[in-house]
């Protein structure tokens, strides 16, 4: 009797758990909210502006690069002072 009640416990302790479909799906939904969240989307390739943040599935998530402004140094110098 013990024995039954410790193979019917681990027989529903197992089969309670989410199935492997279940939870590829549930992972591959998570990484589209997650790509959305960094203003990406899952094409099926990146464009040149863009970079690949991660994949999404079999897809890359594409994320526009940030625009930066090129930094002008200024240069001083003594030569033109009067």
């Amino acid at each position: 009797m013990k024995m039954l009640c410790i193979f019917l416990t681990f027989v529903f302790t197992v089969s309670c758990g989410p199935s492997v479909p279940q939870k590829k799906t549930r992972e591959v939904a998570e990484r589209k909210r997650e790509c959305q969240f960094v203003r990406g989307a899952c094409k099926s390739e990146c464009n040149t502006w863009e970079y690949v943040h991660y994949y999404c599935d079999v897809k890359p998530c594409c994320v526009v690069r940030d625009y930066q402004k090129p930094i002008i140094n200024k240069i001083t110098t003594k030569l033109y002072r009067k």
